[in-house]
């Protein structure tokens, strides 16, 4: 080759060179641009730009939070320029500053969009949380949930997709709200849901609210409740001992109402009926065995299988006509046998019994106390027909109020009579097949009124001490075991107790055995 070929070749690849620095866009600090990855060092990433010099990155730049290396030779990167010579006459880069730059410019773009970012919970601050969306924004604690939350701890990590609802890019504050991304998507949901809507349908839900009377279950977009009594086949006392907010579960429509849009759900029904085939299962008079769930003032209910429950009356926990309150017999969780007394499959009830397990005190009543013993026995109880006597037996005693004495003066027992008081009289009646045992008082003595119609005519006069005030009036004496009363309608001003008085009999009535009286 000559020396003027030589010469022409140089010139040549001058002038390309030469014409090829004049296409090229001229590099200028502070802007965004793609360089190639020439060499990576112990410190640096060095990168070429097409600049007369190669930049360098430092190596931290390229790693991940785990420490890796995200970069290799070869590979084509967004660089930040920085500055065209530093004080050694190096081109200065930085990829952090152009990712920064890229994120705030999607997120300003998808602030004017209103599109969703997502971005990841990295801590708790006043007021909300920390999301990371690419640079840290806050999540205000009113914008996390559709509904209110009680624990920030929870979202710890958690991945969400957010609304940006205020941006200042010179500032560097962003506020972001996953609510409104939930809002959507519900009403999207919903509108999906209302469209395949329909009663026996089985759907899957999770429960928003709790409330004393049932819980409300999110159905995509759609609330539905979830009343008490759909629950369970047995009892359920609150909502709260079979469910928590949150939870994931399968119901079936029961109701629904167009509308007003108001589906009522059942979760019981998706399990089988416990008292299908309840009659064959507990025959009556078959003995049982189950636990006190509840007791009432009328009775206690006995759970005897998962959602099948009988009542044990008070009247049939003891053979006795003592009134005893249920509580005083059994208690809650206890396991007691009893006897089924009824069973009423169709409208889930079962009658059950505890006397019917003890010995039946009227079957040898007669035996103990034949007609015409005399007994003595403690007033147990006082009632406006009668009283209740403790003689002795396994069951009470009634003295009737026409049985308690031949001049009858009271409107009461009670004015008489009180609890603990000891009194005899003797057996009048005992029925066992009725469960009544009689006794009188008065038959102790002999029928005085022969003798009353005989002395005490009406219009006789007499006198006689005032021995107490009834219901009825002033109660005179008017011989040892012989009364009569003055009616209230009588007296203007009535005698104290004590007072000796005159008196003139108005009245004799055998049928109710009361001589009525007036003052003299």
């Amino acid at each position: 080759m000559t020396m003027s070929n030589i010469s022409a070749g140089r010139d040549s690849e001058f002038a390309r060179l030469f014409e090829e620095s004049f296409r090229r866009t001229p590099i200028q600090e502070g802007e965004i641009i793609k360089g190639t990855v020439v060499r990576i060092t112990k410190d640096y990433v060095v990168i070429d730009i097409g600049f007369k010099s190669e930049g360098q990155v430092p190596i931290e730049e390229f790693r991940d939070p785990q420490g890796q290396l995200t970069c290799q030779v070869g590979d084509v990167v967004d660089v930040f320029v920085e500055s065209i010579e530093d004080d050694e006459g190096l081109l200065v880069l930085s990829k952090e500053r152009a990712s920064m730059m890229r994120t705030w410019d999607r997120l300003v773009e998808a602030a004017d969009q209103g599109t969703v970012v997502e971005g990841t919970v990295v801590g708790k601050v006043k007021g909300g949380l920390s999301v990371d969306i690419g640079v840290k924004a806050f999540l205000p604690r009113s914008q996390i949930d559709i509904r209110p939350i009680k624990s920030l701890d929870k979202y710890a990590g958690k991945v969400f997709r957010l609304k940006i609802i205020k941006l200042n890019k010179k500032r560097g504050n962003v506020v972001v709200s996953r609510k409104l991304v939930l809002e959507k998507e519900r009403e999207s949901m919903r509108t999906t849901t209302l469209q395949n809507l329909q009663e026996g349908q089985i759907l899957e839900g999770v429960v928003k609210n709790i409330t004393d009377y049932g819980v409300f279950v999110d159905l995509g977009g759609l609330d539905g409740l979830l009343h008490v009594t759909d629950m369970s086949w047995g009892r359920v006392n609150h909502p709260s001992e079979m469910f928590e907010v949150g939870d994931d579960l399968r119901v079936k429509v029961l109701r629904y109402d167009d509308k007003t849009e108001r589906v009522s759900l059942g979760y019981k029904q998706l399990q089988a009926d416990p008292w299908q085939g309840v009659d064959e299962r507990f025959a009556v008079g078959a003995r049982v065995r189950g636990k006190i769930v509840n007791v009432t003032d009328y009775g206690a209910f006995v759970e005897l299988e998962k959602g099948v429950e009988g009542l044990i009356h008070v009247s049939e926990m003891s053979w006795g006509k003592k009134a005893k309150h249920p509580s005083k017999v059994v208690t809650p969780g206890e396991q007691v046998d009893a006897i089924v007394l009824d069973v009423d499959g169709g409208n889930r009830r079962i009658a059950l019994g505890l006397k019917q397990l003890m010995t039946n005190p009227w079957e040898n009543l007669s035996e103990k106390f034949s007609v015409g013993t005399r007994v003595t026995g403690t007033v147990r109880n006082v009632a406006d027909f009668g009283i209740f006597l403790d003689v002795g037996a396994e069951v009470d005693a009634l003295a009737h109020i026409s049985d308690l004495c031949w001049v009858q003066t009271f409107a009461s027992p009670g004015e008489i009579y009180q609890k603990g008081a000891q009194v005899e009289g003797c057996v009048l009646h005992i029925d066992a097949e009725q469960e009544r045992f009689a006794v009188g008082l008065k038959q102790l003595q002999d029928d005085p009124w022969p003798n009353l119609l005989k002395q005490y005519q009406v219009g006789t006069s007499g006198s006689g001490k005032v021995v107490r005030i009834g219901g009825l009036g002033p109660v005179v004496e008017l011989a040892p075991g012989i009364e009569g009363v003055i009616p209230q309608g009588e007296v203007t001003t009535t005698p104290a107790v004590g007072t000796a008085v005159e008196v003139k009999i108005t009245r004799c009535d055998p049928k109710e055995r009361r001589l009525y009286l007036q003052l003299a």
